[in-house]
């Protein structure tokens, strides 16, 4: 697929992305009702740097959450290259 303007790409594409962050639902999600059993997506990064700063502002508090909000989704490092 073609990209319409490429300056606007934040990653290079097709690079090796071995580092990932994969991301679950909490079981009492109510999003776990709209999705697959089971449901998963995965985030790749070229460095372990870039992953892990990424993961930290994932698992951070969102600063728009309400006050007694708590984040129902988990997420664990992966590596491809292991």
């Amino acid at each position: 697929m073609e990209i319409s303007n490429q300056h606007n790409l934040r990653e290079q594409r097709g690079l090796p992305r071995p580092f990932g962050i994969k991301v679950t639902l909490n079981g009492a999600d109510p999003f776990a009702n709209l999705v697959d059993e089971g449901w998963e997506t995965f985030h790749w990064y070229a460095t372990n740097e870039q992953r892990d700063e990424a993961f930290e502002d994932m698992r951070s508090r969102h600063r728009y959450s309400r006050r007694g909000d708590r984040p129902s989704l988990i997420y664990s490092k992966v590596d491809k290259s292991a």
